[in-house]
C-alpha cells in the first residue's frame, strides 16, 4: 500500500502548505496564518488558524501533535494533543495552544506551532455484554 494522498486547498493566500522537514519526518509542519501576532500569557490558550483545509482519505485520520521545540523553550503545546482531524472534516485546521510557561509567548504569522502526522484508522465493532473476561490484572 503507498502513501495516502492527502490534498489541501489553502483558505488565505499567504498560509504555509505543510512540508515534512526531512527525509525520515513523521510529521508536516503546521504554521500559523495570522493578520498579526497573537500572544498568549501564561495559563492562555488560543486557536491558531492554519489557513488551510485539508482533504484525507477514508481509513486515515491527522493528529495534530505539539512542536518539541516550542514546548521546551517556551512551555507551549497543544492542549488537546493530539488533536484529532477526521477524513470527511473540510473546515480549516486549527491548532489549540496553551502557554504552560511562565512568560507571554508571541506566535507570529508563518510560525510553525504544530505537527500534523497522517495515520491509519481502525473503528472498532461496538458490542453490549453484561460482563467482560477475565485478565490477571483485573480491573
Amino acid at each position: 500500500m503507498g502513501a495516502p494522498v492527502v490534498r489541501f486547498r489553502r483558505l488565505r493566500p499567504d498560509a504555509v502548505v505543510p512540508a515534512y522537514m526531512t527525509a525520515d519526518a513523521a510529521g508536516l509542519d503546521l504554521a500559523a496564518a495570522l493578520d498579526a501576532a497573537v500572544t498568549l500569557a501564561p495559563g492562555a490558550r488560543a486557536a491558531i488558524g492554519t489557513g488551510l483545509a485539508m482533504e484525507l482519505p477514508g481509513g486515515f485520520e491527522g493528529q495534530v501533535r505539539p512542536r518539541s521545540g516550542l514546548a521546551k523553550n517556551h512551555g507551549v503545546t497543544v492542549v488537546n494533543a493530539p488533536g484529532t482531524i477526521d477524513a470527511d472534516y473540510r473546515g480549516e485546521i486549527a491548532v489549540l495552544l496553551i502557554n504552560l510557561g511562565a512568560e507571554p509567548v508571541a506566535i507570529t504569522p508563518g510560525m510553525r506551532v504544530a505537527q500534523l502526522v497522517i495515520a491509519p484508522v481502525v473503528q472498532g465493532r461496538i458490542e453490549v455484554v453484561d460482563e467482560l473476561s477475565a485478565t490477571v490484572r483485573g480491573a
